[in-house]
Protein backbone atom coordinates (compact mmCIF):
# COMPACT_ATOMS: atom_id res chain seq x y z
CA UNK A 1 0.00 0.00 0.00
CA UNK A 2 1.39 3.39 -1.02
CA UNK A 3 0.77 6.15 1.50
CA UNK A 4 -0.38 9.47 0.03
CA UNK A 5 -1.02 11.23 3.31
CA UNK A 6 1.02 14.11 4.80
CA UNK A 7 2.91 11.76 7.15
CA UNK A 8 3.89 9.14 7.90
CA UNK A 9 5.02 8.61 4.33
CA UNK A 10 6.57 5.75 2.40
CA UNK A 11 10.06 4.59 3.35
CA UNK A 12 12.49 3.06 0.87
CA UNK A 13 14.36 -0.25 0.93
CA UNK A 14 17.59 1.32 2.17
CA UNK A 15 15.73 2.62 5.21
CA UNK A 16 14.11 -0.74 5.88
CA UNK A 17 17.48 -2.51 5.71
CA UNK A 18 19.21 0.02 7.94
CA UNK A 19 16.60 -0.42 10.68
CA UNK A 20 17.40 -4.15 10.76
CA UNK A 21 21.07 -3.69 11.65
CA UNK A 22 22.39 -5.47 14.74
CA UNK A 23 21.94 -3.55 17.98
CA UNK A 24 24.87 -1.71 19.57
CA UNK A 25 25.49 -0.09 22.94
CA UNK A 26 24.52 3.56 23.14
CA UNK A 27 27.64 4.11 25.26
CA UNK A 28 30.07 2.65 22.73
CA UNK A 29 32.51 4.33 20.36
CA UNK A 30 30.55 2.81 17.47
CA UNK A 31 27.47 4.68 18.63
CA UNK A 32 29.41 7.94 18.99
CA UNK A 33 30.56 7.65 15.38
CA UNK A 34 26.98 6.96 14.28
CA UNK A 35 25.66 9.94 16.23
CA UNK A 36 28.43 12.22 14.95
CA UNK A 37 27.62 11.45 11.31
CA UNK A 38 23.92 12.06 11.95
CA UNK A 39 24.43 15.38 13.70
CA UNK A 40 26.79 16.75 11.04
CA UNK A 41 24.36 15.72 8.32
CA UNK A 42 21.48 17.41 10.14
CA UNK A 43 23.45 20.65 10.42
CA UNK A 44 23.90 20.60 6.64
CA UNK A 45 20.18 20.04 6.07
CA UNK A 46 19.18 22.74 8.58
CA UNK A 47 21.85 25.04 7.11
CA UNK A 48 23.12 25.90 10.56
CA UNK A 49 26.26 25.88 12.68
CA UNK A 50 24.10 25.49 15.79
CA UNK A 51 23.61 22.12 17.47
CA UNK A 52 20.78 20.07 15.98
CA UNK A 53 19.51 18.01 18.89
CA UNK A 54 18.06 14.53 18.33
CA UNK A 55 15.17 13.26 20.44
CA UNK A 56 13.43 9.89 20.48
CA UNK A 57 9.95 11.42 20.29
CA UNK A 58 7.49 12.96 17.89
CA UNK A 59 7.84 16.60 16.88
CA UNK A 60 5.20 17.43 19.49
CA UNK A 61 7.67 16.36 22.18
CA UNK A 62 10.21 18.98 21.14
CA UNK A 63 7.44 21.56 20.70
CA UNK A 64 6.60 21.04 24.37
CA UNK A 65 10.30 21.02 25.22
CA UNK A 66 10.77 24.37 23.48
CA UNK A 67 8.01 25.91 25.58
CA UNK A 68 9.40 24.49 28.83
CA UNK A 69 12.98 25.52 28.06
CA UNK A 70 12.58 28.96 26.53
CA UNK A 71 9.37 30.50 27.89
CA UNK A 72 9.51 31.81 31.43
CA UNK A 73 6.09 33.45 31.44
CA UNK A 74 4.60 34.73 28.18
CA UNK A 75 4.55 33.42 24.62
CA UNK A 76 2.91 34.47 21.35
CA UNK A 77 1.66 31.62 19.16
CA UNK A 78 0.98 32.48 15.51
CA UNK A 79 -1.84 30.28 14.23
CA UNK A 80 -2.62 29.65 10.56
CA UNK A 81 -4.15 26.21 11.07
CA UNK A 82 -4.47 23.11 13.22
CA UNK A 83 -0.82 22.71 14.17
CA UNK A 84 -0.45 26.30 15.33
CA UNK A 85 -3.47 25.67 17.54
CA UNK A 86 -1.77 22.53 18.79
CA UNK A 87 1.31 24.49 19.86
CA UNK A 88 -0.93 26.95 21.69
CA UNK A 89 -2.62 24.07 23.52
CA UNK A 90 0.78 22.69 24.48
CA UNK A 91 1.89 26.07 25.86
CA UNK A 92 -1.30 26.42 27.91
CA UNK A 93 -0.86 22.87 29.25
CA UNK A 94 2.64 23.91 30.40
CA UNK A 95 1.07 26.72 32.44
CA UNK A 96 2.37 29.60 30.31
CA UNK A 97 0.58 32.85 29.53
CA UNK A 98 -0.40 32.50 25.88
CA UNK A 99 -1.37 35.17 23.36
CA UNK A 100 -2.61 34.01 19.96
CA UNK A 101 -2.35 35.69 16.58
CA UNK A 102 -4.81 33.73 14.44
CA UNK A 103 -5.06 34.16 10.67
CA UNK A 104 -7.91 32.94 8.44
CA UNK A 105 -7.22 29.37 7.24
CA UNK A 106 -5.63 29.47 3.79
CA UNK A 107 -3.85 32.74 4.50
CA UNK A 108 -0.28 33.38 5.67
CA UNK A 109 1.00 35.75 8.33
CA UNK A 110 1.97 39.17 7.03
CA UNK A 111 4.51 41.50 8.65
CA UNK A 112 1.83 44.02 9.53
CA UNK A 113 -0.20 41.32 11.33
CA UNK A 114 2.76 40.51 13.54
CA UNK A 115 3.74 44.14 14.16
CA UNK A 116 0.26 44.97 15.45
CA UNK A 117 0.31 42.16 18.00
CA UNK A 118 3.93 42.51 19.13
CA UNK A 119 3.97 46.29 19.46
CA UNK A 120 4.34 47.37 23.09
CA UNK A 121 4.43 43.83 24.45
CA UNK A 122 7.20 41.64 25.81
CA UNK A 123 7.29 37.96 24.96
CA UNK A 124 9.84 35.34 25.91
CA UNK A 125 9.26 33.68 22.56
CA UNK A 126 7.20 33.91 19.38
CA UNK A 127 6.18 30.60 17.80
CA UNK A 128 5.54 30.34 14.06
CA UNK A 129 4.52 27.36 11.94
CA UNK A 130 6.63 27.47 8.80
CA UNK A 131 4.50 24.96 6.89
CA UNK A 132 0.91 24.39 8.03
CA UNK A 133 0.08 20.80 7.09
CA UNK A 134 -3.67 21.22 7.46
CA UNK A 135 -3.98 24.10 4.96
CA UNK A 136 -0.95 23.81 2.69
CA UNK A 137 0.21 27.33 3.58
CA UNK A 138 3.90 28.20 3.99
CA UNK A 139 4.80 31.32 5.94
CA UNK A 140 7.69 33.47 4.69
CA UNK A 141 9.94 33.27 7.73
CA UNK A 142 12.62 35.67 6.51
CA UNK A 143 10.06 38.49 6.38
CA UNK A 144 8.72 37.76 9.86
CA UNK A 145 12.04 37.08 11.60
CA UNK A 146 13.09 40.75 11.54
CA UNK A 147 9.97 41.67 13.54
CA UNK A 148 10.73 38.99 16.10
CA UNK A 149 14.35 40.15 16.45
CA UNK A 150 13.24 43.74 17.05
CA UNK A 151 10.97 42.51 19.86
CA UNK A 152 13.96 40.69 21.45
CA UNK A 153 11.86 37.51 21.74
CA UNK A 154 13.22 34.13 20.69
CA UNK A 155 11.95 32.83 17.35
CA UNK A 156 10.66 29.24 17.66
CA UNK A 157 9.67 27.52 14.41
CA UNK A 158 7.63 24.40 13.64
CA UNK A 159 9.10 22.99 10.42
CA UNK A 160 7.77 19.48 11.01
CA UNK A 161 6.29 19.07 7.53
CA UNK A 162 8.85 21.07 5.56
CA UNK A 163 12.45 20.65 6.77
CA UNK A 164 14.44 18.64 4.19
CA UNK A 165 11.78 19.51 1.62
CA UNK A 166 11.72 23.32 1.73
CA UNK A 167 14.78 25.57 1.71
CA UNK A 168 14.89 26.82 5.31
CA UNK A 169 18.17 28.63 6.00
CA UNK A 170 18.11 28.53 9.78
CA UNK A 171 21.16 30.70 10.45
CA UNK A 172 20.54 33.19 7.65
CA UNK A 173 16.94 33.72 8.77
CA UNK A 174 17.92 33.88 12.43
CA UNK A 175 15.79 31.08 13.85
CA UNK A 176 16.55 30.34 17.50
CA UNK A 177 14.80 26.97 17.64
CA UNK A 178 13.70 25.05 14.53
CA UNK A 179 11.82 21.79 15.09
CA UNK A 180 11.05 18.92 12.75
CA UNK A 181 10.48 15.18 12.86
CA UNK A 182 11.40 12.05 10.95
CA UNK A 183 8.17 10.84 9.33
CA UNK A 184 7.60 13.56 6.76
CA UNK A 185 10.21 15.05 4.39
CA UNK A 186 12.98 12.86 5.84
CA UNK A 187 10.98 9.79 4.71
CA UNK A 188 11.81 7.86 7.88
CA UNK A 189 9.49 6.04 10.27
CA UNK A 190 7.94 8.12 13.07
CA UNK A 191 9.87 8.29 16.32
CA UNK A 192 12.66 10.84 15.93
CA UNK A 193 12.51 14.61 16.29
CA UNK A 194 15.23 17.18 15.61
CA UNK A 195 15.70 20.76 16.79
CA UNK A 196 18.39 23.29 15.98
CA UNK A 197 19.09 25.55 18.95
CA UNK A 198 20.91 28.89 18.98
CA UNK A 199 23.44 29.93 21.60
CA UNK A 200 21.09 32.76 22.60
CA UNK A 201 18.32 30.25 23.30
CA UNK A 202 20.57 27.94 25.31
CA UNK A 203 21.78 30.86 27.42
CA UNK A 204 18.19 31.86 28.15
CA UNK A 205 17.28 28.30 29.15
CA UNK A 206 19.89 28.41 31.93
CA UNK A 207 17.69 30.86 33.83
CA UNK A 208 14.39 29.05 33.35
CA UNK A 209 13.15 26.57 35.93
CA UNK A 210 10.92 23.58 35.30
CA UNK A 211 12.57 22.49 32.07
CA UNK A 212 11.90 18.87 33.00
CA UNK A 213 14.29 16.02 32.23
CA UNK A 214 13.44 14.19 29.02
CA UNK A 215 13.16 17.42 27.02
CA UNK A 216 15.78 19.46 28.85
CA UNK A 217 17.55 21.13 25.92
CA UNK A 218 20.58 21.97 28.05
CA UNK A 219 21.08 18.31 28.93
CA UNK A 220 20.54 17.28 25.31
CA UNK A 221 23.04 19.93 24.14
CA UNK A 222 25.66 18.90 26.69
CA UNK A 223 25.48 15.29 25.53
CA UNK A 224 25.36 16.39 21.88
CA UNK A 225 28.84 17.85 22.27
CA UNK A 226 30.12 14.37 23.21
CA UNK A 227 28.12 12.55 20.50
CA UNK A 228 25.89 11.01 23.15
CA UNK A 229 22.34 11.23 24.45
CA UNK A 230 21.27 11.64 28.10
CA UNK A 231 19.11 8.50 27.86
CA UNK A 232 18.76 5.41 25.69
CA UNK A 233 17.74 6.53 22.18
CA UNK A 234 16.08 4.56 19.41
CA UNK A 235 19.30 3.22 17.91
CA UNK A 236 17.54 1.47 15.02
CA UNK A 237 16.06 4.76 13.83
CA UNK A 238 19.46 6.42 14.16
CA UNK A 239 20.86 3.82 11.77
CA UNK A 240 18.05 4.81 9.40
CA UNK A 241 18.85 8.49 9.88
CA UNK A 242 22.51 7.82 9.10
CA UNK A 243 21.51 6.19 5.80
CA UNK A 244 19.08 9.03 5.03
CA UNK A 245 21.75 11.66 5.60
CA UNK A 246 23.95 9.83 3.09
CA UNK A 247 21.10 9.66 0.56
CA UNK A 248 20.43 13.38 0.87
CA UNK A 249 24.11 14.19 0.48
CA UNK A 250 24.23 12.03 -2.66
CA UNK A 251 21.19 13.75 -4.16
CA UNK A 252 22.46 17.13 -2.81
CA UNK A 253 20.23 19.29 -0.67
CA UNK A 254 19.84 21.81 -3.52
CA UNK A 255 18.44 19.19 -5.91
CA UNK A 256 16.20 17.88 -3.16
CA UNK A 257 14.66 21.33 -2.78
CA UNK A 258 14.27 21.63 -6.56
CA UNK A 259 12.54 18.24 -6.73
CA UNK A 260 10.06 19.17 -4.01
CA UNK A 261 9.30 22.45 -5.78
CA UNK A 262 8.66 20.57 -9.05
CA UNK A 263 6.37 18.13 -7.26
CA UNK A 264 4.42 21.00 -5.71
CA UNK A 265 3.96 22.74 -9.06
CA UNK A 266 2.73 19.52 -10.68
CA UNK A 267 0.16 18.94 -7.91
CA UNK A 268 -1.03 22.55 -8.16
CA UNK A 269 -1.36 22.29 -11.95
CA UNK A 270 -3.29 19.02 -11.64
CA UNK A 271 -5.81 20.63 -9.29
CA UNK A 272 -6.54 23.50 -11.68
CA UNK A 273 -6.55 21.25 -14.76
CA UNK A 274 -9.21 19.07 -13.13
CA UNK A 275 -11.60 21.86 -12.19
CA UNK A 276 -10.59 22.46 -8.58
CA UNK A 277 -9.18 25.51 -6.82
CA UNK A 278 -6.17 25.83 -4.53
CA UNK A 279 -6.86 26.54 -0.87
CA UNK A 280 -3.63 28.35 0.02
CA UNK A 281 -3.22 31.91 -1.19
CA UNK A 282 -0.92 32.56 -4.13
CA UNK A 283 2.80 32.91 -3.32
CA UNK A 284 2.36 31.12 0.01
CA UNK A 285 1.79 27.56 -1.19
CA UNK A 286 3.62 24.71 0.48
CA UNK A 287 6.38 22.80 -1.31
CA UNK A 288 5.42 19.57 0.48
CA UNK A 289 1.61 19.36 0.63
CA UNK A 290 -1.04 20.88 -1.64
CA UNK A 291 -4.43 21.66 -0.12
CA UNK A 292 -7.27 21.76 -2.65
CA UNK A 293 -10.77 23.23 -2.46
CA UNK A 294 -13.32 20.57 -3.30
CA UNK A 295 -15.24 22.98 -5.54
CA UNK A 296 -16.74 20.05 -7.48
CA UNK A 297 -18.14 18.63 -4.24
CA UNK A 298 -16.76 15.17 -4.94
CA UNK A 299 -17.43 12.58 -2.24
CA UNK A 300 -13.81 12.17 -1.16
CA UNK A 301 -14.67 9.42 1.31
CA UNK A 302 -15.83 7.29 -1.62
CA UNK A 303 -12.72 8.26 -3.57
CA UNK A 304 -10.59 7.14 -0.64
CA UNK A 305 -12.42 3.80 -0.46
CA UNK A 306 -12.01 3.20 -4.21
CA UNK A 307 -8.32 4.11 -4.19
CA UNK A 308 -7.44 1.47 -1.60
CA UNK A 309 -7.93 -1.57 -3.90
CA UNK A 310 -5.69 0.27 -6.37
CA UNK A 311 -2.93 0.29 -3.77
CA UNK A 312 -3.23 3.87 -2.47
CA UNK A 313 -4.12 5.10 1.01
CA UNK A 314 -5.00 8.75 0.42
CA UNK A 315 -5.96 11.91 2.28
CA UNK A 316 -9.61 12.91 2.12
CA UNK A 317 -9.05 16.24 3.88
CA UNK A 318 -8.16 17.48 7.36
CA UNK A 319 -11.28 16.67 9.37
CA UNK A 320 -11.37 19.63 11.78
CA UNK A 321 -10.72 22.13 9.01
CA UNK A 322 -13.41 20.59 6.82
CA UNK A 323 -15.95 20.58 9.64
CA UNK A 324 -15.32 24.30 10.13
CA UNK A 325 -15.54 25.08 6.41
CA UNK A 326 -18.75 23.09 5.94
CA UNK A 327 -20.36 24.77 8.97
CA UNK A 328 -19.61 28.12 7.29
CA UNK A 329 -21.17 26.99 4.01
CA UNK A 330 -17.80 26.73 2.25
CA UNK A 331 -16.20 24.01 0.16
CA UNK A 332 -14.32 21.29 2.02
CA UNK A 333 -10.73 20.40 1.13
CA UNK A 334 -8.50 17.44 0.36
CA UNK A 335 -4.71 17.26 0.22
CA UNK A 336 -2.04 15.89 -2.06
CA UNK A 337 1.24 15.30 -0.20
CA UNK A 338 4.50 15.35 -2.16
CA UNK A 339 7.47 14.91 0.09
CA UNK A 340 10.35 12.60 0.93
CA UNK A 341 11.74 10.40 -1.84
CA UNK A 342 8.73 10.80 -4.15
CA UNK A 343 9.61 11.21 -7.84
CA UNK A 344 7.72 13.24 -10.41
CA UNK A 345 6.87 9.97 -12.21
CA UNK A 346 5.39 8.41 -9.06
CA UNK A 347 3.36 11.54 -8.39
CA UNK A 348 2.13 11.49 -11.99
CA UNK A 349 0.96 7.88 -11.65
CA UNK A 350 -0.90 8.74 -8.46
CA UNK A 351 -2.54 11.82 -9.94
CA UNK A 352 -3.76 9.85 -12.94
CA UNK A 353 -5.30 7.18 -10.68
CA UNK A 354 -6.87 9.91 -8.55
CA UNK A 355 -8.32 11.61 -11.63
CA UNK A 356 -9.85 8.36 -12.91
CA UNK A 357 -11.28 7.49 -9.51
CA UNK A 358 -12.84 10.92 -9.10
CA UNK A 359 -14.48 10.49 -12.51
CA UNK A 360 -15.86 7.09 -11.39
CA UNK A 361 -17.35 8.64 -8.23
CA UNK A 362 -18.84 11.58 -10.15
CA UNK A 363 -20.84 9.32 -12.50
Amino acid sequence: MKLFIPGPININENTKKSIQKDMISHRSEEFRELYKECKIGLQEIFQTKNPVLISTSSGSGLMEGAIRNFVREKVLICVIGAFGKKWASIAKACGKEVDILEITPGKAIQKEDLIKVVSGKEYDAICITQNETSTGVANHLAELASIVRESEALLLVDAVSSMAGANIKVDEIGIDVCITSSQKCFALPPGLAFASVSEKALEKAKNIEGRGYYFDFLELAKNWENNETPYTPNISLLFALQEKVREIQKETIEKRFERHLSLAKRAQEWAVENGFELFAEENYMSNTVTCIKNTKKVDMKKVKEKMMPKGYFIDAGYRKLNEKLISEGKDSTFRIPHMGELTIEELGEYLEELKQTIMEVEK
